[in-house]
């Protein structure tokens, strides 16, 4: 019998990805579409103006729009908040026993919130049974990163579990999606590149440290590489682009670097979990990829697509890395989040 879970935001951008992707999901079924209030009571076909490329799933249409109130007839909520509500609201539903997966920011530097991405961390699932046992709840929150963040340490996994990793610098070129919708003023970005992002790079800095940490006692300690980022928005509609430098914490040569890249599996490929690519980190071996026109839909959108990786004499290597951040970076990392939890019997209260 499959899981009946819940959207919390599923008018939204990502809360519409959601619902795209749960569609004949062999684990979850989708039984409630939450939004606001004057979203709430009406059909989900008539309260949501449907924006991604493939018809709205049947099964979606019908659903009768319910309201931000944690009494929901599913185990299981992806929450697509924005993060102005996401925080006590997650809170409610986790306290009256449902398993919140957050693609919001709010709950994700918790020290007994686990911070997930599967192929990178899983050990960090633990924290929930902390969390649980702290907080009295039933339910529990795991939260997935930030989109750019999941497309970066997705990348930089590999090189620092072979090699260690010292130090990474990043400038992210960053899709509109990611803004949600309407997003920014076309007269704003239309051939343009706007070279900020309102707390993008204390996410990414943050975020990739504690995911790449080590689980000790009731925490995380954050891994010791400095990381230091700069976010740019860019006219592109799906898919995040970053270039990266990294100094790693021995010199294993160019070849051992995108042996690790191209190899790099984990739990997700081992447990063949539904939504988990073949292929984590795509190696891609052309000149000039990978590109979001071209690429950004390899592996279901599921993976970082890495190329370009050459040596750097600043700080010793250096690469190229491309994911979708609505399907890895939002809506696909939180569903695959779930399966893991799954697989390790975390969602059973």
């Amino acid at each position: 019998m499959k899981i009946r879970v819940g959207v919390l935001g599923a008018t939204g951008a990502v809360g519409q990805r959601f619902v795209q992707l749960l569609e004949g999901h062999p684990w979850f079924e989708l039984a409630a579409v939450v939004a606001s209030e004057r979203s709430a009571g009406k059909p989900y076909a008539e309260a949501c103006s449907w924006k991604l490329d493939t018809p709205m799933p049947a099964a979606a249409r019908g659903l009768v729009v319910q309201p931000l109130e944690p009494r929901l007839d599913c185990q299981l909520v992806f929450s697509a908040l924005d993060a102005a509500v996401a925080g006590p609201a997650e809170e409610a539903f986790a306290a009256a026993g449902h398993a919140v997966l957050s693609n919001a920011r709010n709950h994700r530097m918790d020290d007994d919130v686990p911070l997930l991405v599967p192929e990178v961390n899983p050990d960090h699932a633990a924290l929930i049974r902390i969390q649980r046992k702290k907080r009295g709840w039933r339910g529990f929150i795991a939260t997935n990163p930030n989109c750019a963040t999941a497309t970066l340490v997705l990348a930089l996994a590999p090189l620092e579990r072979r090699f260690g990793l010292k130090a990474v610098a990043v400038t992210t070129l960053q899709a509109i999606s990611g803004a949600g919708y309407p997003g920014l003023p076309s007269l704003d970005i239309l051939g343009n590149v706007i070279p900020f992002i309102a707390g993008e790079e204390e996410k990414i800095e943050r975020e990739t440290r504690k995911i790449l940490g080590a689980l000790g006692g009731d925490r995380v300690a954050p891994h010791s590489a400095v990381v230091s980022a700069t976010t740019t928005r860019v006219p592109v509609v799906d898919g995040h682009t970053a270039s990266v430098f990294a100094t790693l914490g021995s010199d294993p040569g160019l070849d051992a670097v995108c042996e690790a890249i191209r190899t790099h599996r984990s739990v997700p490929q081992d447990r063949q979990l539904p939504s988990a690519p073949a292929h984590p980190t795509l190696l891609v071996e052309e000149h000039d990829r990978p590109q979001p026109r071209l690429d950004v839909n390899r592996e279901k959108g599921m993976a970082s697509i890495v190329g370009r990786v050459r040596r750097c004499e600043l700080m010793g290597y250096k690469f190229v890395v491309l994911g979708h951040n609505t399907i890895r970076g939002a809506a696909g990392a939180a569903i695959l989040n779930a399966e893991l939890l799954k697989s390790e019997r975390l969602l059973e209260a």
